[in-house]
């Protein structure tokens, strides 16, 4: 019986100090603190890596055995900001399987899955490109030609954990060999 100032005292602080953790976090509302260059909290708000890779057609695990990364040459973009840019009437006619953004056209890290992977069908090789008929191609929105001082147009940190993710999802849904996965020249 000699606790129960104690234990009564315990309480209080523990009550007091969870009231004023859920005020902060109520005043802090959808505005997080500052974490620097890569917050987990934005990075778990991007669709899950397993639905960027799912679509409509259904496929099988010998589909595709190759992956090239390359940089839309551009400092913004989205699905339908490059249909524009490369002259295209739609953003079917893209040549890519996956475009990521980097927060100027669409979120950053955001995956966006163009028509060509949701119909599993190959991108055609060009003057650009000489794949083959089973490569994914992924696009990042980034210029791989500025210099030092444009920061903007390099592929952002979201980016960069984003095309790992995506890569790893792929290579382990089609099996795909680490020797089969080419980066632009001027990657990281």
């Amino acid at each position: 019986m000699s606790n129960q100032p104690r234990v009564a005292k315990v309480l209080g602080v523990l009550v007091l100090s969870m009231t004023i953790g859920a005020v902060v976090l109520m005043v802090l509302g959808q505005n997080p603190p500052s974490a620097g260059p890569f917050c987990l909290a934005s990075y778990y708000r991007l669709d899950p890596i397993k639905q960027a890779i799912s679509s409509y057609t259904p496929t099988s695990s010998e589909r595709w055995n190759c992956i090239e990364i390359c940089y839309s040459g551009t400092k913004a973009g989205n699905l339908e900001q490059l249909t524009f840019l490369n002259g295209l009437s739609s953003p079917d006619e893209l040549n890519y399987h996956f475009i990521i953004c980097n927060g100027l056209g669409g979120e950053d890290g955001q995956i966006l899955p163009t028509e060509k992977w949701q119909r599993q069908w190959s991108c055609i090789p060009g003057r650009t490109w000489y794949g083959t008929n089973q490569t994914v191609r992924i696009c990042i929105i980034a210029d791989e030609n500025t210099d030092e001082n444009e920061e903007a147009s390099r592929p952002s940190e979201y980016q960069i954990k984003r095309v790992e993710a995506l890569v790893e999802g792929l290579c382990r849904k089609f099996t795909i060999a680490s020797e089969s996965i080419y980066y632009p020249g001027a990657w990281q």
